[in-house]
């Protein structure tokens, strides 16, 4: 397993996540349990859920096997400001895995939200609008993978969950962009994958990892904006 534990960025820029993690948490300190209500989740559950994404982040769970292939290791690549770690992987080809903290832990609260927030029909139609338009603007990196501008995710997902949510603004906003992004950047780009010389292909890790937290943290500022319906009931 080694070379499959570690941060998707640079220590620094890594920092910079987890201090828009804290300023949000201070900002939203007197709403924020509105705010995680409107979500769908405790306040508690929801910190968890943020800081369970920063932590997963350093875990990849490997599941294919390319065929071998000439690849870097132990690097930094720059793409649009963002740095990114290549690692050590002692394998002759690239591997395919799973990043706990972009894909695992997205994609369970995003099955949540749709269930407990009745979002199917909405939930659907925004993230295929957020995988279209993210497919089309994600781009192969040599070292490492498929990469996506850092902010994109979060602006294209905040302007479809507006128009098409209002009040369920914020979980859809966390549907769309963390679905929308691991399916239009990763899912239906791991075809170019071959012949980036990257060790490891990290599906809602390097590359797109920065982008899909940062929807996490759309969706807690969206759902600030709105008081819920029902603020007596504490949901789990």
């Amino acid at each position: 397993m080694n070379g499959y534990y570690y941060l998707p960025l640079t220590p620094a820029d890594f920092a910079i996540l987890v201090g828009i993690f804290l300023i949000v948490v201070i900002l939203l300190v007197s709403t924020l349990r509105y705010a995680y209500l409107s979500l769908g989740v405790s306040s508690g559950t929801a910190m968890l859920l943020l800081f369970g994404s920063l932590i997963g982040s350093y875990v990849n769970i490997p599941i294919a096997h390319l065929p071998p292939e000439q690849l870097m290791s132990d690097q930094v690549r720059d793409y649009f400001g963002v740095y990114w770690v290549i690692p050590h992987v002692r394998t002759r080809g690239p591997e395919i895995a799973v990043n706990v903290g972009g894909a695992v832990i997205p994609t369970i609260m995003s099955i949540y939200l749709l269930i407990a927030r009745s979002l199917w029909a909405k939930g659907f139609v925004a993230t295929a609008i957020v995988a279209l338009v993210l497919h089309w603007l994600a781009h192969p990196v040599r070292g490492i993978g498929i990469a996506v501008p850092i902010f994109l995710p979060a602006l294209v997902t905040a302007i479809i969950a507006l128009l098409l949510a209002g009040r369920d603004a914020a979980p859809l906003a966390y549907i769309a962009g963390s679905m929308g992004t691991l399916i239009g950047a990763d899912l239906t780009n791991l075809d170019k994958v071959s012949g980036l010389g990257a060790p490891v292909a990290s599906i809602g890790g390097a590359g797109t990892f920065d982008g899909i937290f940062l929807t996490g943290i759309l969706a807690v500022l969206l759902a600030g904006l709105y008081q819920p319906r029902h603020a007596t009931a504490q949901p789990p």
